[in-house]
């Protein structure tokens, strides 16, 4: 067995950010180990000081934050620091936290942030098939065939889409409720049809709803809302096996 923590699970372990940003930050080279460049595949060892753009990451015991935020749009979804738009500046939280998953630059709604790296991991593997539901509003009238073939599923990024819960609200309004996460699905699955996104507004991850929020406020979960959340991964897995588990179902 190796010896020490895996480099991307020791700085998302510290709170610093998710995971999946811990892995791009290694792969621009802007992660150091005892002040030499470390590799995707390095480990940290006890003793060993961690930096991330030359700040020293520490791991510590800490309480878990939890909120949710209805994100503007213009905010990214990032803690890059060099990205002056994101998240963690917008938020200004007074803990370090960083968002679970993305929301598109020019989307709006609901996403959470924590200091929690472990039920990030769990949330974000695609395997894990947890649900996000929005609201979309399109540049033209909505067709039964429309709607027909978003819940069916429409090629994007090389794959074909997920079935899914499409309800058509308005004349260019409807609901769609994804299990998966592509980059920028909603927009690409409507491109797909000749059809283009006007506003896109996540309303619900999992259990957590967007509710009466006001765009760019956050709040605290509540105890229930983290119950429930926890409760909801708890079968979930957080390593590359929601990949593997979600192959052998295909």
């Amino acid at each position: 067995m190796q010896e020490g923590i895996q480099l991307n699970k020791y700085i998302s372990s510290s709170g610093f950010c998710s995971r999946r940003e811990a892995d791009r930050y290694i792969e621009e080279g802007r992660v150091t180990i005892n002040d030499e460049m470390a590799l995707p595949v390095a480990r940290v060892q006890a003793g060993d000081v961690v930096a991330v753009d030359g700040e020293k990451i520490k791991i510590s015991r800490k309480q878990s934050s939890y909120i949710a935020f209805n994100k503007p749009k213009g905010v990214t979804s990032t803690t890059d620091p060099n990205d002056r738009s994101n998240i963690i500046y917008f938020i200004n939280h007074p803990k370090r936290i960083f968002p679970i998953g993305r929301l598109d630059k020019d989307s709006e709604g609901l996403i959470l942030l924590t200091n929690d790296g472990d039920i990030v991991n769990k949330i974000l593997r695609a395997g894990n098939e947890h649900e996000k539901e929005y609201i979309v509003n399109v540049n033209k009238a909505i067709t039964p065939e429309f709607i027909k073939r978003m819940s069916s599923g429409v090629p994007v990024l090389g794959e074909k889409t997920k079935p899914c819960v499409v309800r058509q609200l308005g004349n260019r309004s409807f609901k769609i409720i994804l299990t998966q996460g592509l980059n920028r699905q909603i927009r690409r699955m409507c491109e797909f049809l000749q059809y283009d996104v006007m506003t896109l507004k996540r309303i619900r991850v999992m259990n957590i709803t967007l509710s009466n929020l006001p765009v760019g406020k956050w709040r605290n979960l509540s105890f229930a809302e983290t119950e429930e959340l926890n409760k909801m991964v708890s079968g979930s897995v957080k390593t590359e096996e929601a990949s593997v588990r979600n192959k052998k179902r295909k």
